[in-house]
């Protein structure tokens, strides 16, 4: 279940107040737990997934929640794979760990593993989220954000994608705050 660090170091864990919290970004944050990793226990366990492990992953989820391909406009979608042996993680973690907004949605449910995405608030403050299985998260267009796995380096979630350009980051130049992640 995701956590939320506020920036008066108070952690929420409720995902009611989690997502009271969200919802002036717009941001939708559910728990999903239909299931469908008993299906497929040992890849989620695997750190490297062949194309067609993949692709299985995605369909029997998919063959479940359907819906969220619908409500978000999903013209296709794939799973995201971290691990500490992928041979892109310093690239993923420089592209996508700075503030950035994106021109679509970025919708992503959680099949193993965790993340950390930060936000910044409306009044300039930022707060961090952590999510984990089962979790699904909706960030709208334009919401200035940064994400980067946990120390683990490990996560696997099915992405959605409504347009072309994907999640192709604009960066904002906000700076993240570092303090969030001091300890009080």
């Amino acid at each position: 279940m995701a956590n939320l660090l506020l920036d008066d170091g108070t952690i929420e864990s409720d995902l009611g107040e989690i997502a009271r919290e969200l919802a002036p970004f717009g941001i939708q944050l559910r728990h999903y737990d239909p299931g469908t990793s008993l299906l497929f226990p040992n890849l989620l366990d695997q750190d490297v997934l062949t194309e067609s492990e993949k692709r299985y992953c995605v369909e029997i989820h998919n063959s479940v929640f359907e819906f969220i391909q619908q409500e978000n406009g999903a013209l296709w979608y794939d799973l995201l794979n971290v691990h500490p042996g992928s041979f892109n993680l310093h690239q993923l973690i420089a592209t996508y760990g700075r503030y950035h907004t994106h021109h679509a949605a970025e919708p992503l449910y959680v099949l193993a593993g965790e993340m950390i995405y930060g936000f910044v608030q409306p009044d300039g403050s930022q707060v961090q989220l952590l999510i984990q299985a089962q979790d699904y998260l909706y960030i709208p267009a334009g919401v200035e954000h940064w994400c980067s796995p946990t120390a683990s380096l490990n996560f696997k979630a099915v992405r959605y994608f409504a347009i072309a350009e994907g999640w192709v980051p604009n960066y904002t130049g906000t700076q993240v705050n570092d303090s969030l992640n001091k300890p009080r």
